[in-house]
């Protein structure tokens, strides 16, 4: 299985951070939308222009301003099933988000998916970024 690591700096506490990768409407800013905020259990994050569900898993880790994971679901990845944790970290004037995103299939004809998922996780980060930061 494949893995993506990523790993940003923000200007702005752990409880921000956490309201960035938990609540629906901070969600839509920079990434894709759920009906409900990500908390234990299943969930559905849909395109905010679109509409369309795009993404969808159970979230499995919710220790607030510290940890978040959910397993990661999307159409081109057929029946698999890959995981996403996000780790905040206090850091002098911020915080620093860590993503490890595991479990993604393998080979060179998932290769594609793992280069879209790559480029997809640096655009998304750089509008949370670019939101935090405005």
């Amino acid at each position: 299985m494949s893995t993506l690591q990523k790993t940003i700096y923000l200007k702005a506490t752990k409880e921000t951070v956490w309201d960035y990768l938990t609540d629906p409407d901070k969600l839509a800013i920079w990434f894709h939308a759920p009906k409900s905020p990500l908390i234990k259990g299943p969930y559905a994050m849909f395109g905010t222009e679109s509409g369309d569900k795009l993404m969808w898993g159970e979230v499995i880790t919710s220790d607030p301003y510290n940890t978040l994971a959910y397993t990661f679901t999307i159409t081109p990845m057929g029946e698999s099933v890959s995981t996403v944790t996000w780790t905040l970290s206090d850091v002098p004037g911020g915080t620093k988000l860590a993503l490890l995103h595991e479990g993604l299939p393998t080979g060179e004809e998932a290769f594609g998916l793992t280069l879209a998922l790559d480029k997809g996780w640096d655009d998304h980060l750089a509008r949370l970024r670019s939101d935090l930061h405005a």
